[in-house]
């Protein structure tokens, strides 16, 4: 169990969670955050949590997911879950329905969605500084006051555009409905094979997101000459970039396994937490 600090409907569901798991002998480990919930003093960082376990409760919204993720280091194991934030696109069980879902978990009735992550290296020069693998997006941006990024972008071996932007999201479908939403960009069916590149309030208007296959290789060659670019993956980790970096951006050899509510399907929730249909 991972649990997200400070979230007041924690105090009720995560132990009520924990008790009906024990009760059906289920041994749990869980980290420093969650044995607050719990008042006991058991709790293991967060890196230590999935060691051994066949099972990983997520409670909180999407950022505690992205954070599970990372934590599991491409660990083969499920995660679930379970949606104690506010809009939770991919954390869609509400804290009510956990236990019933949990019960159809652990008897094998479930529908898995697994999601495909896209990899991103940092190169400079010919050196090889740092690879990551991201659940949502990858993001190139400026954390400066006013102050646009410069980037080239190449597609293969096809150069696709220089931009002048805040900057560039590269996105999963599964991100599509993150930050890249936010400045613009498609919702994505999240079984369909594509990354998406949606500039972050470009200086050309006519630079709109653009719907690539995964199978591609983007290339993002930094142009501009400050200090405060940024490279950033998932809004979690991230380094500051040169001029002359280059981020290259493809499919990813891992993946992660969600647990999905087995009543509510994508349009469910995009109908849920978009409101789509409300008067």
């Amino acid at each position: 169990m991972i649990a997200k600090p400070n979230v007041e409907a924690s105090e009720k569901w995560v132990p009520k969670i924990a008790t009906w798991l024990r009760q059906r002998g289920i041994t749990l480990r869980y980290d420093e955050v969650t044995g607050g919930y719990l008042h006991e003093n058991g709790g293991l960082p967060a890196s230590e949590v999935p060691i051994g376990c066949q099972l990983v409760l997520s409670l909180g919204g999407g950022g505690t997911l992205l954070a599970t993720t990372r934590v599991l280091q491409h660990r083969d194991i499920l995660i679930f879950p379970v949606n104690l934030g506010r809009l939770g696109f991919l954390s869609a069980t509400p804290p009510e329905d956990a236990i019933r879902e949990l019960d159809h978990v652990l008897s094998g009735d479930y529908r898995e969605s697994r999601r495909r992550l896209l990899n991103a290296q940092l190169l400079r020069g010919e050196e090889l500084i740092a690879t990551y693998d991201a659940l949502n997006d990858v993001v190139v941006t400026n954390s400066s006051l006013a102050r646009m990024v410069e980037f080239d972008l190449r597609v293969d071996e096809s150069h696709m555009c220089g931009y002048k932007a805040d900057g560039v999201i590269i996105s999963t479908p599964t991100g599509s409905t993150a930050y890249s939403l936010s400045a613009g960009g498609p919702i994505i069916y999240p079984t369909v094979e594509c990354f998406c590149l949606t500039p972050i309030c470009p200086h050309i208007l006519t630079n709109r997101p653009v719907v690539i296959p995964d199978s591609s290789v983007l290339e993002l060659t930094l142009n501009s000459r400050n200090d405060s670019v940024w490279l950033t993956i998932d809004g979690q980790v991230g380094q500051v970039l040169e001029a002359g970096d280059k981020v290259l951006c493809g499919l990813s050899t891992k993946s992660v396994r969600l647990v999905a509510p087995r009543r509510m399907h994508f349009f469910d929730v995009l109908r849920d937490k978009l409101k789509w249909g409300d008067s």
